[in-house]
């Protein structure tokens, strides 16, 4: 799949009407020759740009100015399963400090982790919560796309409309050669790759 190729999708999925929010673009990868109950695809892509602002909330020992945060001496708050269910519906993301990681999989490990928000190294354990380093995670989370077959058809989030066309066909290519790496017969596995804006049609990219 070639940037070019991308980027004239592009043009033709802005032709579309106008909606009154922005849309998301989605890049569909449908497979072949894909057994999903045996070989099937889980993993995270870091993409040149920012995929979306997503809510955040940290377990830290102090309040910090930069993200919502639930100390230690607040996590009892949570085993009401009420306020839990709360919490998680509210942010996409959990991040932790990690001398506190014990104590987070204790009181939220049963509910976080099979809704797929458990804090792990590659998706938000810090070593500390100084500044620079909380903005710099934060910074990577909005440019996180994970990547998991439920079915032999891939549709994955890769940007807002509102990005430049040239910033998301980076990101397409991104998430593209992860997704390439991660099949077992490569090119053999690929049926057709298309790109999409939430409300719009999909258009076909060439992948010749």
């Amino acid at each position: 799949m070639k940037k070019e190729d991308i980027l004239n999708a592009l043009k033709e999925i802005r032709k579309e009407k106008k909606r009154k929010f922005s849309q998301t673009v989605d890049l569909v990868i449908n497979l072949r020759n894909f057994d999903i109950k045996r070989q099937s695809i889980n993993t995270v892509v870091t993409v040149p740009h920012k995929v979306k602002d997503r809510k955040v909330c940290a377990f830290f020992n102090d309040k910090s100015q930069l993200v919502d945060t639930i100390k230690k001496a607040d996590f009892g708050k949570y085993k009401d399963k009420k306020a839990m269910k709360q919490l998680i519906k509210k942010y996409d993301s959990f991040i932790a400090v990690a001398p506190l990681m014990p104590a987070v999989a204790t009181s939220f490990g049963k509910v976080l982790g099979p809704a797929g928000k458990m804090p792990s190294p590659q998706l938000g354990i810090l070593p500390s919560e100084d500044e620079k380093t909380v903005k710099e995670l934060l910074a990577r989370i909005n440019k996180l796309v994970k990547i998991k077959s439920k079915e032999a058809s891939l549709k994955i989030s890769i940007g807002k409309e509102d990005l430049k066309d040239e910033e998301i066909a980076e990101n397409a290519l991104a998430v593209y050669k992860k997704v390439f790496d991660e099949l077992p017969r490569k090119k053999e596995n690929l049926r057709s790759i298309l790109i999409k804006l939430t409300m719009g049609k999909p258009v076909k990219i060439n992948i010749d």
